[in-house]
């Protein structure tokens, strides 16, 4: 059994350090290049409207505010100035959703976004990005960069298609420090030792970011109330979840494998679903020593036998959120086919690790 353990532990390196490290590096060049452009978009941005500052610098070898959705999707979140005079309220209406609204109705002339604040006092996400693609449009036919970027047509969200090869969405967002939303309270669990009052407390400083996207509702339409919300995202909270152990090579190698053998018809599965699950898995696994090296091989098979299991109930739940389902809208055909192939590929790794030499 140890030996078997041993021997998945070794190929699982191996696809890290030669498959997982090339997809890095690869990725990290694709960044390098479209970051080049989307900061020349925003500077010609800048100039038309000094609200929208451009937030997308470099620190210490990463970009701020940019995700990667796959090796030729991204999203660049950017920060907005001056929240200050707006409460943040999330009563549970809209799963994932959150509105802003006027603290004092004799405030609205102190906005820095007076424009955008509805009738009833709300400030308008979708006012906000509809002005913001007005600016990106007329940006892109002015920055240097104009052969080889086009916007992406029919979607209210700002997206621009770089050298007919990459995706990159714009996404105006503010960033919430110091609060931490209603709909997470329940978080951490009370039953589970994972992951301790410190680091739950450096999670909370994180905080969290009200984004400027479409959020769908049940129905698939969006109402006036959805389209001024704003959709919660904690991607800087849910790094620092996975710091410690093997978790970050946990989630390269499922990366990885969904990148090579997971990338199917209707899109079912993104990074942001392996993410999730190894978050679920941390709290199956609370002690630090669940996670040491050599439990990589255990960790990787739970989290394929979790995935087929979300895949096959056709419900994910958000890690902080777990109302918000992340397969809602996708079709159930997609899922099905994931769950088939995701069984193949657990059952190649499991019962012949040296597979992986050619996954």
């Amino acid at each position: 059994m140890i030996a078997a353990q041993a021997k998945l532990v070794y190929h699982l390196n191996k696809y890290y350090n030669e498959k997982c490290q090339s997809r890095k590096a690869a990725i990290s060049k694709t960044i390098r290049e479209v970051c080049k452009v989307v900061s020349d978009v925003l500077k010609e941005v800048e100039v038309q409207e000094p609200r929208f500052i451009s937030s997308l610098n470099e620190m210490e070898n990463r970009f701020e505010g940019l995700e990667v959705i796959s090796p030729t999707e991204f999203e660049v979140v950017l920060y907005l100035n001056q929240m200050g005079v707006f409460n943040f309220v999330d009563d549970g209406s809209l799963p994932g959703c959150a509105v802003l609204k006027l603290s004092d109705g004799r405030k609205r002339s102190m906005s820095l976004w007076v424009e955008f604040i509805t009738a009833s006092g709300y400030l308008s996400a979708r006012k906000i990005r509809s002005r913001f693609q007005t600016l990106v449009a007329q940006a892109v036919d002015k920055c240097s960069y104009r052969d080889v970027v086009k916007m992406v047509a029919d979607t209210s969200e700002v997206k621009l298609r770089i050298r007919d090869r990459y995706i990159v969405q714009i996404t105006p967002a503010f960033k919430c420090t110091g609060i931490w939303p209603r709909s997470a309270a329940h978080w951490p669990l009370p039953h589970i030792p994972w992951p301790g009052p410190n680091r739950v407390a450096e999670v909370k400083a994180e905080g969290f970011n009200l984004l400027s996207k479409e959020c769908y509702s049940l129905n698939g339409k969006q109402s006036s109330a959805e389209s001024d919300a704003w959709v919660l995202q904690f991607a800087e909270a849910e790094n620092r979840l996975l710091l410690g152990g093997c978790r970050k090579k946990c989630l390269s190698v499922l990366k990885t494998l969904r990148d090579r053998h997971l990338e199917l018809p209707g899109q079912p599965l993104n990074n942001y679903h392996m993410k999730t699950l190894v978050s679920y898995e941390c709290e199956k696994h609370p002690r630090e020593s669940d996670w040491d090296e050599n439990c990589l091989g255990d960790r990787l098979n739970g989290i394929l036998l979790q995935l087929i299991s979300c895949l096959q109930c056709r419900r994910c739940p958000h890690y902080f959120l777990p109302n918000l389902d992340l397969f809602q809208g996708k079709p159930h055909s997609a899922l099905e086919n994931a769950a088939k192939q995701t069984w193949r590929l657990a059952r190649e790794i499991l019962t012949n690790p040296k597979s992986l030499e050619k996954l």
